[in-house]
């Protein structure tokens, strides 16, 4: 068997002239080596569901789109994606709302695509499935007589057992991903809790390899840690530096940053709250140090996420309020979009990046922070242990953000670092980031799928 083309499927197609994404980045290589297309929603909304593909030309790669109709959006999408697969994985299973209409639109749509994929397919590609919002296409595609390789990337965090038994088509769910030949997912935390999940199936059988077998079906997990282009934005960075505006601060002021959209997933309020006890405990940083916090709205029609944008509102007010003079404010809050090159600058100029979020697949600001920095004079990141980026980057600061006190000492401790120290860990950190950058990663993922064994291979 030759090698055949790429079928990349996601939820948005990224469209435009010229795309960037860091998964733009990583799977352009990719299509430069094996050709293939890209496969996605075109953000557009229909009248009716729409049955065949609308073409995107003037890439290496072809760029195939499709409508939702307003419904699906609806229940699709804002539902069951993101009102109760998103909280699910988060675990957050309180916050689900589940529906009948919300999971039946969601079967439908990956089985509307499943039916049009299956009409471009050729008998030697690859496909690789992007994300949550497609957990069910393997499956669908394997009814439609699909016999080729699908993987699977999961870049959130996957489940909990417990969890997963809070939805109501929880074996359906199990079965969806044991129809791929390839699941993967950011951290080995991940890989475990998929293989418990398997486990917890009756027809499921784990093989001695560590793969899983439903009925004729074969599925390996595995953990596939993504990355960023971390020498462009070093460069980046520092010609940022240069250029863009910077935060203005008091003599001997230090700057910590957070950048996070605006979810309950990222744990910005207990973010707040330890950077007020750092406040409290260590009155001799007060003037000295401040937080700004860069939070853009995401899905602002769930209700979830206007209850964290009041919260926070609420704490930063009351903070400022207690602490702030007239030349020092303790908290900058900001609820909006920054452009990329100005974040780059400030990563660079901040002395600690605070990356706390409760779950997180990886959290790549925390690797942006790292690649940001100016080595000679590095600043230091303080990083949840619950990111899945912890398990790459122990010479970060790690701490448990549910613990106020922790996280507090652990930014006294990062802003009083000697600079010996703050090299020595940014060093290691780095030659991380350039080791596994995110051309590695597709590559990784690629190899494996591609080495999975189908039919009589």
């Amino acid at each position: 068997m030759g090698k055949g083309r790429l079928v990349v499927v996601s939820n948005r197609l990224p469209l435009g002239p010229n795309p960037s994404g860091g998964l733009v980045v990583a799977l352009r290589d990719a299509f430069d080596e094996a050709g293939g297309i890209w496969v996605g929603t075109s953000g557009r909304q229909s009248e009716t569901p729409k049955t065949r593909f609308d073409s995107h030309p003037g890439l290496p790669f072809d760029r195939l789109s499709f409508d939702l109709t307003k419904t699906e959006y609806e229940h699709y999408y804002l539902g069951y994606s993101n009102s109760v697969l998103w909280p699910l994985f988060h675990g957050r299973a309180d916050l689900m709302e589940t529906r009948s209409r919300f999971l039946a639109d969601y079967r439908a749509v990956n089985a509307r695509l499943a039916q049009m994929l299956a009409g471009v397919v050729h008998r030697d590609d690859v496909i690789w499935v992007q994300d949550y919002h497609l957990l069910p296409l393997a499956q669908a595609l394997r009814a439609t007589g699909v016999s080729n390789r699908i993987g699977f990337f999961l870049h959130i965090p996957f489940p909990a057992l417990y969890d997963i038994m809070a939805l109501p088509n929880s074996e359906e769910f199990i079965g969806w991903l044991a129809a791929y030949d390839l699941v993967g997912l950011q951290a080995r935390r991940d890989v475990a809790r998929l293989l418990e999940a398997f486990r917890s199936r009756p027809d499921v059988e784990l093989m001695p390899d560590g793969s899983a077998k439903l009925g004729e079906q074969r599925v390996e997990a595995r953990s596939f840690p993504i990355g960023i282009d971390a020498a462009a934005f070093a460069r980046e960075a520092a010609k940022a530096f240069e250029v863009q505006p910077r935060v203005p601060l008091e003599p001997g002021e230090r700057l910590i940053i957070g950048v996070d959209r605006l979810d309950y997933s990222k744990g910005i309020p207990n973010r707040f709250k330890a950077f007020r006890r750092l406040l409290e405990v260590h009155p001799e940083l007060n003037g000295l140090v401040s937080l700004l916090q860069i939070a853009p709205p995401t899905r602002e029609e769930v209700a979830a996420y206007q209850d964290i944008r009041s919260e926070l509102e609420q704490l930063s007010g009351q903070i400022n309020g207690a602490y702030a003079d007239l030349t020092w404010t303790p908290i900058r809050y900001i609820h909006r979009a920054v452009p990329r090159a100005r974040l780059a600058g400030l990563y660079r100029q901040a002395a600690v990046g605070l990356v706390t979020p409760l779950a997180d697949g990886m959290n790549l600001v925390a690797k942006e922070y790292v690649a940001a920095q100016n080595t000679e004079d590095p600043g230091v990141l303080v990083l949840s242990d619950f990111a899945g980026a912890a398990e790459q980057m122990e010479d970060a600061l790690l701490v448990n953000p549910f613990d106020l006190d922790q996280v507090a000492e652990a930014l006294a401790r990062a802003l009083k670092m000697p600079k010996g120290e703050r090299r020595a860990r940014h060093e290691a950190l780095m030659e991380g980031l350039l080791t596994q950058d995110i051309t590695w990663w597709s590559r990784k993922y690629l190899a494996a799928l591609r080495g999975v064994p189908r039919g009589l291979e």
